[in-house]
């Protein structure tokens, strides 16, 4: 198909691909020799299953995202991780009294025998420890990463499952906050801080314990004298690193806000010379996470020598005490020398458990905003004896229908509106009047205020989401592409579907110059958001791919708003072959598509002020007839 200009796309001229092609730049994808390393690597990957995941729009847990509830499931091997953390902490305690034992009934009696025995005892409990330890590492870690795999499709399933008002509400940087830098938070928690919590923990009641066995006397004075300090120490700074990593959180959100913002949009940034001031207000927002970042580590700084200093006092006051006691033979050397080793041991797990609380705290600031997020409920809600949709003759009805995207603010205002089986319908009228909110209500991404919007008689609101969407097809006015092949964009709705009819579904649109041309035909890798094609070459994939999902009902929403009129003229013809015997509504801001339609509706300030055939409305002499003199001039 071509309109006089030269060989190349279907508009008359050369495609993007086809000018790429001739300047010597690559169509899309990675370096032949790159391919082949990665080819390489793949052919070394082990074969993995697809997943088994359950998706409902309506029946999931809704309930409060807790730690304790979140690994609740994960009772058994959470249990087999305690038990060798309690292997290895015994098996690492075990030296101090070792060394009591050798230096009172080894070394003073000069006995060879046990000192032999000792050591061997000591060598022992090294070993069991580095076994334990490595198998502790490695059985939690695989935990780790199955508690991360749930959580992450968790997350994600519950953006597929929200409403489009709550992406035109949040930015997507935050969103992306809490799908990295949040699971990445509450990782480093599963995988290193909860178990290290554990080791230390525990480690500390094995030391207490063997104190007092050693020496009720010496652990009353240890207590009395580190555990009024330290434990007003930790309350100050639980308060503090709370707050402090709460808007640590905060901030990394805003960064990532900002960042995704200014990608998205670099080409009006550098149109508009905004690139200056885009720095400077990235640095304004990096300068707060800073500043909060640095706060956070205050606090921590100040934590750590303080415990420190405690421990100090705590050996000296052992050392003075225990001295006196050994010197007035109510302790040995040997009890004397094992308890400063476990006085020592006593504080280590006590800086690890600083550092670890720090994990915590950030661990914890991501679990509070992955509650907030889990619990955003979707404004479209499946009813719970939602049923399957019957297949659809195409009879469309709005009753009564009000709908404001803000409840004060309507946007439709009591629309009553029916469009046949196979008729095509197409509503025009001035930008805001809500033409596009029409699609948007047939299609059930917004539920009406008031009213209902019947397909064959069903209530859209009474069957599954899932049965709906299956027979509607959308053609949005920006056709979005996604990362991978023609073929994968094409069979987006329908990824059951052959290569042939892949192919066929492109030739019916238009499409098979541009197909023929490519080296990779339908396999050829598309860029990022299609930028490696033309407006008009992404416009008809959008077609081809509605055509090849082969809908009941089509809803194209101001799909040529955007093109040339030599690109128009395709597009409209590749409707023909799309829109054959099929029920459509199609917002159109050109009336040139308008007027191809079986009736027009017009809409203004959100009612329906004109209805009919395009010779009705403009032998009406109303609105419409107004519009069309007007674009007639015009052309």
């Amino acid at each position: 198909m071509s309109f006089g200009g030269p060989a190349g796309s279907p508009f008359g001229g050369p495609s993007a691909s086809a000018t790429s092609a001739a300047a010597g730049l690559p169509f899309a994808g990675m370096p032949s020799e790159l391919a082949e390393r990665a080819e390489r690597i793949l052919a070394q990957e082990p074969e993995h299953p697809d997943p088994d995941v359950a998706f409902s729009q309506s029946e999931y847990d809704r309930r409060p995202f807790t730690l304790r509830r979140f690994l609740g499931p994960h009772r058994l091997g959470l249990a087999g991780a305690a038990a060798l953390v309690i292997v290895e902490t015994v098996a690492l305690q075990a030296g101090p009294l070792l060394t009591q034992i050798g230096l009172d009934r080894a070394i003073l009696p000069r006995d060879a025998t046990v000192l032999w025995w000792v050591g061997l005892a000591y060598l022992a409990s090294i070993v069991v420890n580095l076994a334990a330890s490595a198998a502790r590492v490695s059985y939690t870690g695989r935990l780790g990463e199955k508690l991360m795999y749930e959580l992450r499709v968790r997350v994600f399933s519950h953006f597929q499952r929200q409403s489009l008002d709550f992406y035109t509400e949040e930015k997507t940087g935050r969103l992306m906050t809490r799908m990295t830098s949040d699971i990445d938070a509450l990782a480093a928690l599963f995988q290193d801080g909860l178990v290290n919590l554990a080791v230390q923990g525990l480690t500390l009641v094995i030391i207490t314990g063997v104190m007092f066995a050693l020496s009720p006397t010496l652990a009353v004075v240890t207590l009395v004298v580190v555990l009024p300090g330290m434990l007003a120490l930790t309350f100050w700074f639980k308060g503090a690193s709370e707050r402090g990593y709460g808007a640590v959180r905060d901030r990394i959100a805003a960064v990532l806000a900002d960042l995704s913002e200014s990608l998205a949009g670099m080409r009006v940034i550098t149109a508009t010379n905004r690139r200056r001031h885009n720095v400077i207000q990235h640095a304004n927002i990096v300068g707060e996470h800073t500043v909060a970042n640095v706060r956070a580590s205050t606090v921590g700084a100040i934590y750590g020598p303080a415990n420190e200093a405690i421990g100090v006092l705590g050996q000296a006051a052992l050392l003075l005490v225990g001295g006196r006691m050994v010197l007035d033979g109510s302790l040995t050397v040997g009890e004397l020398f094992a308890f400063l080793l476990y006085l020592t041991a006593f504080f280590a797990p006590i800086q690890q458990l600083v550092q670890l609380y720090n994990s915590y705290q950030q661990g914890q600031a991501a679990v509070v905003k992955l509650r907030q997020l889990l619990q955003t409920e979707p404004t479209v809600v499946e009813a719970r004896d939602a049923f399957v949709l019957p297949p659809l003759e195409g009879r469309i009805e709005f009753e009564g229908v009000t709908f404001g995207y803000d409840r004060e603010q309507s946007v439709l205002r009591d629309v009553n509106l029916v469009v046949e089986p196979g008729e095509t319908l197409a509503v025009v009228g001035p930008t805001g009047a809500g033409k596009s909110t029409v699609a948007k209500l047939v299609t059930r991404f917004y539920d009406p205020d008031q009213g209902r919007i019947l397909l064959d008689g069903h209530d859209v609101r009474d069957v599954t989401l899932h049965s709906l969407r299956h027979q509607l097809g959308v053609v949005p006015q920006e056709a979005f592409l996604f990362h991978g092949s023609i073929a994968d964009n094409v069979a987006f709705g329908r990824p059951d579907a052959t290569a042939e009819d892949i192919v066929d579904a492109c030739r019916q649109v238009g499409l098979g110059d541009l197909i023929d041309r490519l080296g990779s035909g339908v396999d050829t890798p598309v860029h990022e958001r299609g930028s490696s094609l033309s407006s008009g070459e992404r416009q008809l994939l959008a077609l081809a791919r509605a055509f090849l999902a082969q809908p009941r009902v089509l809803i194209l929403d101001e799909a040529t708003s955007n093109l040339d009129l030599r690109s128009e003229t395709v597009i409209e013809r590749a409707l023909d072959v799309v829109l054959e015997g099929r029920t459509a509504i199609v917002i159109a801001h050109r009336l040139a598509t308008a007027m191809r339609a079986d009736r027009i509706a017009v809409i203004d300030d959100g009612r329906v002020v004109e209805l009919g055939t395009h010779a009705e409305l403009v032998a009406a002499g109303g609105r419409y007839a107004d519009m069309y003199a007007t674009w007639s001039a015009h052309s």
